[in-house]
């Protein structure tokens, strides 16, 4: 069966897929909104460049050129900035990829548009999906709050309900003959491994342009998705 290139399928998910907050689609940010999501960035900048556990809140407030009373008056703790920047990139993740795995469209057309969306949402929000990427594994291992520890588990329920869509579609391919026969639960787990190695290699050069960003998701996507349709293209 043929299918869109992925090429083609990028072009009709980069408006939908990159989106510079969710408050963006919830109505005009309050200031405190705005507060949250600039101290959120530039956490999420000085935690990929300096890992989880040499960044301060120093490190951060120097990143985002204030003083760290400012992030004080919103996060208690690094652990807790950590963890809403999970819960962040998570929560822009659900609203990019929902309405694409729920949409109309071949099971086909549909996984298309999510993995070019998700590498989109990676290659435009690098630092905040970084992050996202060594949340939860990271701090089940460490010592946590019991409010943390209910945020853990809200964010692995989020976790678990991203993956979810991606199973619900690839099953459905499967049933309509649009992919080869597989174990869907261990596939999905390896395309969303390939799909988050992005966050681990790819790291933006000043001088990069919108094309060749575009190249890296393009042809990433085709390579991830050939596991699932056998031929780049098509299904077998």
């Amino acid at each position: 069966m043929a299918g869109a290139s992925p090429r083609r399928s990028m072009r009709t998910t980069k408006a939908a897929a990159v989106v510079k907050d969710r408050s963006d689609e919830q109505g005009p940010a309050t200031a405190s909104d705005q507060n949250r999501m600039e101290i959120l960035r530039a956490a999420a900048k000085a935690f990929m460049e300096h890992g989880y556990a040499a960044t301060s809140i120093d490190k951060v407030a120097s990143v985002l050129g204030t003083t760290k009373g400012r992030i004080y008056y919103c996060y208690k703790s690094k652990a807790d900035l950590f963890f809403d920047i999970h819960r962040e990139a998570m929560l822009l993740n659900l609203s990019v990829i929902k309405p694409i795995a729920r949409g109309p469209g071949s099971a086909m057309e549909r996984l298309r548009r999510m993995v070019a969306a998700h590498l989109d949402l990676v290659v435009s929000h690098l630092p905040m999906q970084r992050v996202s990427i060594q949340g939860v594994e990271m701090h089940l291992m460490t010592s946590t709050t019991p409010q943390q520890r209910r945020l853990l588990k809200s964010l692995i329920s989020m976790r678990d309900e991203y993956e979810r869509m991606f199973f619900d579609v690839v099953t459905q391919g499967i049933g309509a003959g649009e992919f080869r026969h597989f174990d869907a639960r261990i596939v999905v787990k390896l395309l969303l491994g390939g799909l988050n190695w992005l966050t681990v290699w790819y790291r933006p050069r000043p001088n990069d342009t919108a094309e060749e960003r575009q190249k890296i998701v393009d042809e990433s996507a085709a390579f991830i998705l050939y596991g699932v349709v056998g031929r780049a293209g098509s299904s077998t």
